[in-house]
Formats: structure tokens, C-alpha cells, sequence
């Protein structure tokens, strides 16, 4: 996702978050929690987090003064992601943030109670965080970075870029990447999360 794309998109999760009133109008500090599934030192999350903290700004919540801003990097690792999950959700914050489907699935185990807003999440309705795009339910709210019906595209621009191909494998890990079992029809069980298929 590009900078100037995670900007809009906090901007828009800005408008969500259940402050009430807007950062000038408040003389209560707020607590946000971020858990991201990357790891600090990662540049993806470098820049995610500067594009965070300068639409926060813009907006008027400034760290420190009017809002607190916990931050947690599960360096991809669903375990350790379950443990930051909790540890946030018991500083009590006014509004969670997860970015990716991993951080959103280890808030979404620790709390129905505190809003969630995600990021970077690919079948929300298949991993159980909302009823529907229009209508979320729950306390649980956010963004998709992908639709499934573009698996299809995906395919009919391998053939175009290389059409000999006949034959297409999808490897990925069910904890860390569900998108990918929506797309290549993986069933919990099976011994492969692999189907190839030939056209």
C-alpha cells in the first residue's frame, strides 16, 4: 500500500474512532492502540507509522498532549501478535488498530467491547471480523486491501504476459495470508494448502 493510500485511509479511520469530539474540543488525553504484524524496523512500517502519526497531527490529535498512542510490532509472528494483543487491550485504550489480517484476527480474540478499526485486510467477512461490507456489526470496522474477484484478472494477465504457462500453484500460510485460501480454494484439513490446476 502506498503512503499517500494509508493517509486516506487513516483519515478516514480518524472519522470512525468513537471520540465523540474532535482533538481541539477535548481536554481528555485518548488512547489509541496500534498492533502492526510487521516488524519495527521493517520500511513498510516505517512509513505507515510516519503517514499515522502525521494525519494525526493534521487532525489535531497530538501525541503526548491530547492523545496517547501505544504502539506493537508482531515481526510476523502470530504468536507473539496474540500476546501484544492482549497486553493492549488491558491498557484500555478508546480505539484499537490493526493493521493486517494476523493483528486485526488477535484484537479481534481479546475484545468485543473496545472499537477496532483494520487496515490491510483481505476477506474480512471470511475471517468472521464483520457481517457485511455495508453493515460490520460488532465493534469491529476497517479496510480491505483486496477482493477476491481479482484472482480471476490475476490470472488472464499471467496468460497475457505468459501465455505457454498451463499450469499455476499457489503457496501460502493459512494463519498469516487467508486471503490466499479464498483464492485457491483451500479447505482447513486437507494436507495441502496447495491446489494447482491446469487450464
Amino acid at each position: 500500500m502506498r503512503r499517500r493510500d494509508f493517509i486516506a485511509l487513516i483519515g478516514g479511520a480518524a472519522a470512525a474512532w468513537p471520540f465523540g469530539v474532535r482533538a481541539e474540543q477535548s481536554d481528555q488525553v485518548r488512547r489509541i492502540g496500534v498492533l502492526n504484524a510487521l516488524a519495527e524496523a521493517d520500511p513498510q512500517a516505517q512509513a505507515w507509522e510516519g503517514a499515522f502519526r502525521s494525519r494525526l497531527t493534521e487532525l489535531g490529535w497530538i501525541d503526548g498532549r491530547n492523545v496517547h498512542v501505544d504502539y506493537r510490532w508482531g515481526a510476523a509472528s502470530v504468536d507473539r501478535l496474540q500476546s501484544l494483543a492482549e497486553e493492549l487491550v488491558r491498557l484500555k485504550p478508546d480505539v484499537l488498530i490493526a493493521i493486517t489480517t494476523p493483528a486485526t484476527a488477535a484484537l479481534h480474540t481479546q475484545t468485543r467491547s473496545i472499537p477496532i478499526v483494520f487496515a490491510a485486510v483481505s476477506d474480512p467477512i471470511g475471517s468472521g471480523f464483520v457481517r457485511s461490507l455495508a453493515s460490520p456489526g460488532g465493534n469491529i470496522t476497517g479496510f480491505i486491501d483486496i477482493e477476491a474477484s481479482l484472482s480471476g484478472k490475476w490470472l488472464e494477465l499471467m496468460r497475457a504476459i505468459a501465455p505457454r504457462v498451463t499450469r499455476v500453484a499457489l503457496l501460502f500460510n493459512p494463519q498469516t495470508a487467508p486471503f490466499c485460501a479464498i483464492l485457491s480454494g483451500y479447505v482447513p484439513g486437507r494436507r495441502s494448502g496447495v491446489r494447482d490446476r491446469a487450464d
